[in-house]
């Protein structure tokens, strides 16, 4: 009895020790599907939640509070043969902050090529030195961007490693009929997200989410001031990117996941600071300039912060 419940304790920790990386909520839309057994679409629905969720991303220890965690919503639009389906993608991840119960938007990104087979029941596999399947290949390349995203917000360009996997599984996928690998199929594709990623031309762009999540975010609950700080100085930083490839894709998922994280965090700031930041965001990220007004019109003066990092606030 005694043996039994050692090896039970011991299963048990080193679950907890070795935990997967991400805690992915799946959900798959397919009311636009006529004709179909919906059955296919419910043991898709598993095997895409398994895939994600029970597939060990890194060599690294995770335990369970640790796991990223995530949303994919797939919604299928159209289906082209009777295994076959087109729609989008959307994916978003979220990173703790310290010390708080908040959490920041880290990625949010619609892909509108979603292209794939599926048959009920079918497993799906992934290689890294091969191209298997579209579906595999484009949820394991969304798991290695948030993967190297949340690194990239713990330690200065730290998710380097996992850019190159899904680098490489863009390469692999070079000969697939399906759109979203190729350079000239579009400005805005995986192709670009992860080139943009690696390129040293938007360095500024990596080094910024450590500011902006590790030195900014983090220390905000207890010296917001100094928090805002470092947060400014990595947007500062972006105004180098913008003067060298203005509308750049890699702004673009930027600003989608934290403009209006922005607004609430400078809406604390002392007058002067709350001018010259809209000025910079208005510049660096015109689409947004309308937003970054809010700013000024905040009545705070710089006293306080920590509470107020909360989007839509």
């Amino acid at each position: 009895m005694k043996l039994f419940l050692f090896i039970t304790l011991f299963i048990l920790i080193n679950t907890s020790l070795f935990s997967q990386e991400l805690n992915c909520r799946i959900q798959l839309m397919h009311q636009q599907i006529q004709g179909t057994n919906v059955k296919v679409f419910e043991t898709l629905q598993t095997a895409l939640y398994e895939f994600m969720n029970n597939k060990k991303w890194t060599d690294h220890v995770y335990s369970m509070e640790e796991r990223i965690e995530c949303n994919i919503m797939i919604n299928l639009t159209e289906q082209v043969s009777q295994d076959e389906f087109k729609g989008t993608i959307q994916v978003q991840a979220t990173r703790p902050v310290f010390n708080t119960s908040y959490t920041s938007v880290l990625f949010n990104h619609m892909d509108n090529n979603m292209h794939f087979k599926y048959v009920e029941f079918q497993s799906l596999e992934f290689s890294e030195t091969t191209h298997m399947s579209n579906l595999t290949s484009i949820l394991a390349y969304y798991a290695y961007i948030i993967l190297g995203l949340d690194y990239d917000t713990f330690s200065p360009k730290g998710g380097y490693e996992f850019f190159q996997k899904a680098e490489k599984i863009v390469n692999n996928a070079q000969n697939a009929p399906e759109k979203g690998w190729k350079a000239f199929e579009d400005l805005k594709n995986r192709y670009w997200l992860v080139e943009n990623l690696l390129n040293d031309v938007y360095s500024p762009i990596r080094e910024c989410y450590y500011a902006y999540h590790r030195q900014g975010l983090d220390l905000m609950a207890e010296k917001s001031q100094e928090a805002r700080t470092y947060i400014a100085d990595g947007l500062e930083g972006l105004r180098k990117v913008y003067q060298q490839k203005p509308g750049s894709f890699l702004m673009q998922i930027f600003f989608n996941a934290k403009t209006d994280e922005i607004v609430n965090i400078f809406s604390e700031a002392y007058p002067d600071e709350k001018m010259r930041m809209v000025n910079l965001l208005s510049q660096i990220d015109p689409v947004n300039s309308s937003k970054y007004q809010k700013i000024n019109q905040s009545p705070v003066d710089g006293s306080g912060g920590k509470n107020n990092i909360r989007p839509g606030k």
